[in-house]
């Protein structure tokens, strides 16, 4: 921990679904206080919305569902020091967002990105050198309601992290105790990557067979055809992974299945909605394009990958869904 005196400074950056679910924890528990300060870093309406009402998160976890962090930035510039960062925003804002926060954060900050993909941890060693980045990943039912607020359902949300690699002696543990303090469950392993790339066999290969044929997660373990894509995507992945030396059980993709199976039948993907939204921006590079750079930096194929990757391409461009091929 640190010193006696000193104010430990806690950062979020991006309030939507997840950073608002972990920051309004953060602000809730620290409320008031003199050791810790929690500051939010919000654009535009939600950074409006938090300054004048505070932060709302709707979830059966808390009675009290208002929550005002110590302070509320409109840009990361005004940050200054801080001892851990959490890093909440979509794939598609995150190097522009590094090239805000490179100048910003001192040598050492500790930064922990609660964000999609198997990438990310690399990116950001590329993008913020100077700082101490964990590998991570997050399980949480949450989503943003409208500006400023959060709902969340089902269970509690969780953060899976482990040491970083590029900083052995590092020992983020007495950073990530100002998380657990604040009733965030986190699970601290000695190795966070298999846990990393396990999730990312399903969001991947469920998000981009549902971003294709706008089909439910249910629709797609029912369809042969659609599953056999799914399930070529999978191993696809899974060749990557293993050259990569992730520590994997050997039925991840039948696993991978089992838990899709969980899900209710008409269940849809964050990336499914977005691309027949016809919205502008969506995380089909997070998924499909790590695929492809991995694919091509390792000498591995990986043509049911580029096959989607084109096919939703195409959809986003013409903004006519096509029919399953079932």
């Amino acid at each position: 921990m640190h010193s006696p005196g000193k104010t430990t400074e806690l950062a979020v950056v991006g309030l939507g679904g997840v950073g608002g679910y972990f920051g309004f924890k953060l602000a809730q528990h620290y409320a008031g206080s003199a050791a810790v300060r929690v500051t939010f870093v919000a654009r535009g309406a939600t950074h409006a919305a938090v300054r004048t009402h505070g932060l709302t998160l709707l979830s059966p976890e808390h009675s009290d569902s208002v929550a005002y962090p110590a302070r509320v930035l409109e840009t990361v510039a005004d940050l200054g020091q801080a001892d851990l960062v959490l890093l909440c925003v979509k794939e598609y804002d995150l190097a522009d967002l590094c090239r805000q926060l490179h100048p910003v954060l001192p040598a050492g900050t500790v930064v922990l990105p609660l964000m999609n993909g198997v990438d990310i941890y690399e990116r950001l060693c590329r993008q913020l050198p100077h700082t101490i980045v964990l590998p991570a990943c997050v399980y949480v039912a949450s989503h943003l309601k409208e500006k400023g607020v959060v709902e969340h359902r089902g269970n509690p949300g969780n953060i899976v992290v482990g040491p970083a690699p590029r900083h052995p002696s590092f020992d983020p543990r007495p950073r990530l105790r100002y998380l657990t303090d604040a009733g965030i469950a986190l699970e601290y392993q000695a190795d966070a990557f298999p846990a990393i790339w396990t999730k990312f066999f399903f969001i991947a290969s469920f998000g981009l067979v549902s971003a294709r044929y706008n089909q439910s997660i249910g629709q797609i373990l029912e369809a042969p055809a659609l599953h056999a894509r799914a399930r070529h995507l999978m191993q696809e992945i899974e060749a990557i992974a293993r050259a990569k030396g992730i520590a994997l059980p050997a039925d991840i993709i039948e696993r991978t299945f089992q838990k899709a199976a969980t899900f209710p039948y008409h269940t849809p993907t964050s990336l499914q909605l977005d691309v027949h939204a016809g919205k502008p921006r969506t995380e089909l590079d997070l998924f499909a394009g790590a695929i492809l750079t991995y694919g091509k930096s390792l000498g591995l194929p990986v043509p049911e990958t580029g096959a989607i990757y084109r096919e939703i391409q195409a959809l986003t461009t013409d903004g006519q869904p096509q029919p399953p091929a079932i």
